[in-house]
């Protein structure tokens, strides 16, 4: 979704009074900034929910009361449901170490060039995979050691040497 980036998911309700349990992927930042977080409710589709509360659980997870979010009940719809945040906010609050920190960066190859902007952070089991828009393809490249050279984040670049092939599957 443009103008969206994608944090996390409501994984647990906590109480009787509605408070949620947002797992992310932000790293250790400060939610006192952000007074809105984006919940799909249906697919495609984004509703703002704004924060009255917030409490610390770790840095990847926040307890969050929301408005009009009252009772348990009203919570449990949220349950499992992806959280998004603005670009802005986005920009403004993620944490440099963390993965998710490097989307927007140019993705270039040693011997290809350019291959464009990186659309998604993947953390798969073990595995961290970027995704990006290649000549109309979607690719999937594995971040470590053997591919990754180096990542310039002040020229927002992730420089890679790519196997022969791996563009053309």
């Amino acid at each position: 979704m443009e103008g969206y980036v994608h944090i996390g998911k409501i994984v647990a309700v906590f109480g009787i009074h509605g408070e949620v349990l947002l797992q992310h992927k932000l790293g250790p930042i400060s939610w006192e900034q952000i007074d809105a977080v984006f919940i799909e409710e249906k697919k495609g589709s984004l509703l703002p929910y704004f924060i009255e509360s917030r409490r610390q659980k770790s840095d990847a997870e926040i307890y969050l009361h929301l408005e009009n979010v009252a009772v348990r009940e009203q919570a449990l719809r949220l349950l499992r449901r992806p959280v998004f945040m603005t670009e802005k906010d986005f920009q403004k609050n993620v944490h440099p170490s963390t993965p998710l920190a490097l989307l927007g960066f140019t993705v270039v190859d040693r011997q290809k060039g350019t291959l464009g902007p990186l659309d998604e952070v993947i953390e798969a089991p073990g595995q961290l995979l970027i995704r990006l828009d290649y000549h109309g393809k979607e690719v999937l490249i594995p971040l470590h050691e053997q591919i990754l050279e180096k990542i310039d984040r002040k020229h927002k670049t992730i420089h890679v040497t790519l196997p022969e092939g791996l563009l053309e599957i």
